[in-house]
Formats: C-alpha cells, sequence, structure tokens
C-alpha cells in the first residue's frame, strides 16, 4: 500500500470520526442543556403542589358532619324568637355562644319570627379550627338560607361571630315534556284492571293483590293506611303488544290524624272529613294469558322534552 493511498483514506476516514465526534458532543450539550432548564420548573412546580395540599384541609382535619349538626341546632334557635318570651330564647342560645356574647345574639328583644325545615346546605373549610356552615330553612312562605361561622377546637365547637341570613337560590325553570302518543283501546282495556289492583294495593290483602300481579311477583300494599277515592288519569303509550310502561294517577281518600275526637263544628267540619291526596304512579304492565298484570309499581317519573 503506496503513502498516498494512505493518506486518503486516513483523510476520509478521519474526517467521519470528527463529524460523528461533533454530532455526540452536541448531542450530549442538548440534553444537559434542556434538563438544566427543566429541573428548576420541576422543583417549583411539586414546590406549588405541596403548598397548595397542605393550605387545603381535608374533612377528616375538621369534623364537617359534626359542625353541620352544631350549626342545625344553633340555627333553630337563633331562627325562632318571640318578644313575649324572649328569655327561654336566651338560655336556649347560651350552649352555642362565647363568653360575653350578647345573649339574645342581635336581636332587638321585639317581633316574632318562626322557621322550620332547617337542613344542612354546605359549608367551607377555612383550616383545622375554623369553618363556615350553611343551612336551609323555611319561614311562612319563603325559603332562606343562614350562614354560621364556627370554631372548633378539640372536640367542641363554638358560633365564632355573627350570622348572615343569604336569599336561597330561585326554583328551577320546568321545561314542558312532549304529550306521548296514546293508545286508546288499551287505556280503555286497562283501566279496570288498574283500578282493582290500586284498591288492593290500598287495603294490601295479598290475595286480592295476587289477582292483578303478574306470576311470580310480590307486591305489598298499605294495609287500610289508605282508600282509593279514584283513578283519575290514566296515560298509555303506543308499544309492544305484550308489555307497557303507564302513567295512573290516583287520588288516595286518606283519614284526619284524630279523627276519633269528637268535632264541635258538626259533620260538615273539614277538618274531620278524609283527606284526598294526589298522586302518580309508573306500572310495569304485562300480558299473561290475554290479560294484562302488573310486573312493577313505582313512583312515576317526568321525562322533560
Amino acid at each position: 500500500m503506496t503513502s498516498s493511498q494512505r493518506g486518503g483514506w486516513g483523510g476520509g476516514g478521519g474526517r467521519w470520526l470528527v463529524w460523528t465526534g461533533r454530532a455526540i458532543l452536541w448531542a450530549l450539550i442538548i440534553v444537559i442543556v434542556v434538563n438544566g432548564v427543566r429541573a428548576p420548573f420541576e422543583r417549583f412546580s411539586q414546590g406549588d403542589t405541596k403548598t397548595t395540599t397542605a393550605a387545603e384541609p381535608t374533612d377528616s382535619e375538621f369534623p364537617v358532619t359534626q359542625a353541620a349538626a352544631f350549626a342545625n341546632q344553633f340555627a333553630a334557635v337563633y331562627l325562632n324568637y318571640d318578644a313575649s318570651n324572649a328569655q327561654q330564647r336566651a338560655e336556649r342560645l347560651r350552649p352555642f355562644l362565647p363568653q360575653g356574647a350578647d345573649d339574645q345574639f342581635g336581636w332587638n328583644g321585639y317581633g316574632r319570627m318562626t322557621a322550620g325545615s332547617i337542613q344542612f346546605s354546605g359549608i367551607k373549610v377555612n383550616g383545622d379550627h375554623d369553618a363556615v356552615v350553611t343551612v336551609s330553612y323555611q319561614s311562612g312562605g319563603e325559603r332562606g338560607l343562614l350562614s354560621v361561622p364556627v370554631y372548633y377546637d378539640q372536640g367542641h365547637f363554638v358560633v365564632s361571630a355573627q350570622p348572615g341570613l343569604l336569599p336561597a337560590p330561585a326554583i328551577a325553570g320546568l321545561p314542558q315534556p312532549a304529550d306521548p302518543a296514546r293508545d286508546g283501546a288499551t287505556e280503555a282495556e286497562l283501566r279496570p284492571q288498574i283500578e282493582g289492583f290500586f284498591k288492593a294495593f290500598a287495603s294490601g290483602d295479598p290475595v286480592d293483590l295476587q289477582r292483578y300481579v303478574a306470576s311470580g311477583v310480590t307486591i305489598n300494599g298499605f294495609n287500610g293506611e289508605f282508600t282509593l277515592a279514584k283513578l283519575d288519569q290514566l296515560i298509555v303509550p303506543e308499544g309492544a303488544a305484550n308489555s307497557r310502561e303507564v302513567t295512573a294517577v290516583v287520588v288516595w281518600a286518606i283519614s284526619s290524624n284524630g279523627s276519633d275526637a269528637v268535632s264541635t263544628s258538626g259533620e260538615n267540619d273539614p277538618s274531620v272529613q278524609p283527606g284526598g291526596l294526589e298522586q302518580a304512579y309508573t306500572l310495569s304492565m304485562e300480558k299473561q294469558g290475554g290479560k294484562w298484570f302488573v310486573q312493577q309499581v313505582q313512583g312515576a317519573s317526568r321525562s322533560v322534552g
């Protein structure tokens, strides 16, 4: 092999090795730079995550259920006052208030308010010891909310500041559903059977009920607590020949509480007459041997259009 041949080979091979080495070197530099830039961001984001978690207490750190019960009891006293018996309210408020607080906690001692239907609505936990509990209530024909700040320490609660009355959310707008295509012939066929079923459903007689219930199905009735005043509506949509989901609206006759008491107003006293309560049901009907039977009865649902 001549010297010129060795020179040619050495030059070409040398350049290839040099470029390969440079490519590897640049790749290493890029990896180092990227990792160097990414590391601070990762440490920064991890630091933020730890801080956020520590700043938001969990239910296990603050007893939400007990706080809700405490606020409900407080609201039942706070939202009911009567100037003719102010001292009773003060005595009932005492177990909820911090030492030195005004015994009426802001009420001026005049007027009257009655509230009920008090329920836990929500809570905002601000730390291991502080929270604001919101309860809902009804007074007369109005609904409202009461925001109750509470302090917790070692199993004990106290109302930590004046509560705040808030308006309840407005009722939802209800879309009107489209009327179903009704099967008038099947409605006429089913009406006597369903009317008989509801009479038996009210009495609770298992033998009588079984005349209207599908084979292998057991349905328990009311044991005479109600009686059927009337089957008001029956809606049978078009569908399969041997099974339907139908809606029945019935009126239950309900004996008045304390109806054994003697009325001084005569037989026409509305307070001692049986009450009528309209109720809606969905019945799953099944045809067996040419006759319709009830497969299932449940409260009616509403399809929204």
